[in-house]
């Protein structure tokens, strides 16, 4: 999204009035802006995206690199042009012929200037692309044999990649152009060592790991990254990350630790390698339709997690509070069955359409009563049920897992048992995260006192330790470590380091307790709500879909298409060994194209 440019909105143009100028490609676009990614339709030309190299200067303007040429050698020194700077130049193309020392091999060369194509004397040329990518998106640059395409449907394929969706199980694609990786790290999906390293320990919603190279005293010597589990995005896709490191292992700082969605070992990963056959089936392949074999299916290769968001809130009405609970009148317990003692689904809970995710009774106005309930109100002395069933029930069409459970409470609302139990779980975490960096913080620090003292002269030792002349290990084996910092030495120089030492500790020690605090007070604090709303519950369930007939299935050439059918795999074509193929296209869909 950052990377788009639009020329609509507040300050630009309108659609109606954006006419075929406006539109269309400029030979000032190369490099700047993208020929290829744009949307089809009335948005044409209007909304475009920002080439793989280019960049924005303080002025406003784009720019994009270039290699500078001296003496008619290409030297590595990029300079970044504007397109007013750029017409002064002769520039040549990226795969211009070079000699092994770095100057153009052949006499005439084409070059652009001034948005003309021309052949000129190699002593003119000034610059030299940097990529044959620099010309197009990142969108672009991840089609493969991308020159070989036409560039409507480059356009169909640059943008429809943007539409996956991410799918359970991930597969790098065979053929790739070498951005996967680079798109997967800077779009931060898949998650990069910040310092160089070791493991320290890793289960599937965090990896800590030890910095291992000399770290700046008032850092922690620890990175602990928290990976997002089933979370939801904008679309109600499934944000999922993944550790790939084991304890032990040695990381440098930029490495991939863990995947994200659509990402496969560091490798963006949109879609399957699955086996395709071109032929005709029975018309079901017929105007671009795609037939399916039930093996698709079956093993889940193109299921995606979509993750839908419910949320009920108990305002305060004028005859009374609403309330959160389990207690709903004329509802069997066969109905409540999901719900812990606050009435709020608990997590794992499989919910069917119609089920109960939280239990929520709104009072009645008063109604005038009829002779039975005037009877009932006598014998009993109390008010037969005032309030009516508003609970939140899991709309139609909707069936899945229950994945997390949110609870905001008003300030100065007491806080019922759910929400506790969730701000319980919140604060154990952050606690076991503050433990870890301190039990890491004490190997890191004793470690370095112990190499400090070892072979130190002492002057004498802590209470009830005895210690003269050279400290050797052993010694500081039969002393408790918390005393080591007491052990008194003969050199001015090394009782100040050692002093220097106990300080820096304390304040590490003082800093991650005090970041702890914070975000427990934080977590303690209340929740800002729209006025009246005394509670709020968030319920998330998380739907596992599978690929249907209706559902659209893209290639990254523009090549895309419906899913007619899906048919059993013994009414697949096979090949000569006998092994059956996924997909089967239109061979149609191909030479018109």
């Amino acid at each position: 999204h950052k990377r788009r440019l639009s020329a609509l909105g507040p300050g630009g143009l309108t659609r109606e009035r954006a006419g075929f100028e406006v539109r269309d490609v400029h030979p000032t676009h190369y490099g700047r802006i993208c020929p290829i990614e744009t949307p089809e339709g009335p948005n044409i030309g209007l909304i475009n995206s920002l080439a793989t190299y280019a960049r924005v200067n303080k002025y406003g303007f784009i720019e994009t690199p270039y290699r500078k040429v001296t003496n008619g050698k290409v030297t590595d020194e990029v300079i970044y042009l504007s397109a007013i700077e750029e017409g002064k130049h002769h520039i040549a193309q990226a795969n211009v012929p070079l000699t092994k020392d770095g100057k153009f091999e052949e006499e005439l060369i084409v070059a652009r200037n001034h948005g003309d194509v021309l052949i000129v004397p190699r002593e003119k040329v000034d610059f030299v692309d940097v990529s044959p990518k620099q010309l197009v998106s990142v969108a672009a640059a991840l089609i493969p044999f991308l020159e070989n395409d036409d560039a409507n449907r480059a356009l169909m394929g640059s943008n429809m990649q943007r539409q996956a969706v991410p799918l359970v199980r991930t597969n790098a694609p065979l053929v790739g152009t070498g951005m996967e990786a680079v798109v997967a790290r800077d779009s931060g999906a898949a998650i990069t060592a910040r310092r160089t390293g070791v493991v320290d320990q890793v289960d599937a919603k965090r990896i800590v790991i030890r910095a291992t190279e000399e770290t700046d005293p008032t850092k922690s010597g620890v990175d602990i990254y928290t990976l997002a589990k089933f979370q939801r995005s904008n679309q109600n896709t499934c944000i999922n990350q993944r550790p790939l490191v084991r304890v032990g292992d040695q990381v440098k700082a930029g490495d991939i630790v863990a995947d994200g969605p659509s990402t496969d070992l560091g490798d963006l990963a949109l879609g399957q390698n699955v086996l395709v056959a071109f032929m005709p089936w029975n018309g079901y392949n017929f105007e671009d339709s795609i037939l399916l074999s039930e093996r698709i299916v079956k093993d889940d290769v193109f299921t995606s997690i979509h993750i839908e968001e419910f949320d009920v809130m108990a305002r305060d009405t004028k005859l009374g509070p609403e309330e959160i609970t389990r207690d709903i009148p004329n509802v069997g317990e066969e109905a409540l069955k999901n719900l812990d003692e606050a009435g709020i689904v608990y997590i794992g809970a499989e919910v069917k359409p119609g089920d109960i995710l939280v239990g929520k009774i709104t009072p009645k106005g008063e109604s005038p009563m009829t002779p039975e309930e005037k009877l009932l109100r006598a014998i009993f002395g109390e008010k037969a049920s005032d309030v009516r069933d508003t609970s939140l029930k899991l709309p139609p069409g909707v069936s899945g897992t229950v994945v997390e459970v949110r609870v905001f409470n008003r300030h100065g609302v007491d806080k019922d048992e759910r929400a506790l139990a969730i701000e319980r779980e919140e604060i154990e975490r952050l606690a076991k995260d503050r433990d870890d960096e301190l039990a890491i913080l004490d190997r890191n620090s004793y470690g370095r006192v112990h190499d400090f003292l070892v072979s130190k002269p002492a002057a004498g030792g802590p209470k009830g330790h005895k210690l003269e002349g050279k400290i050797t290990a052993k010694n500081l084996e039969d002393i408790p470590r918390s005393q080591w910092w007491n052990i008194a030495l003969s050199n001015e120089k090394s009782i100040a380091e050692l002093e220097a030492m106990k300080q820096q500790y304390e304040e590490s020690k003082k800093r991650l307790e005090n970041r702890f605090l914070d975000k427990v007070e934080k977590l303690q604090r209340g929740d800002e709500l729209p006025p009246g709303v005394m509670k709020m519950v968030k319920v998330f369930v998380a739907v596992k879909r599978k690929i249907q007939p209706g559902d659209k299935m893209a290639g990254r050439h523009g090549n895309k298409g419906v899913v007619s059918k899906i048919v059993p795999v013994e009414d697949m074509p096979f090949l000569e060994d006998g092994t059956h193929v996924d997909i089967v296209l239109n061979p149609l869909g191909v030479p018109s194209r």
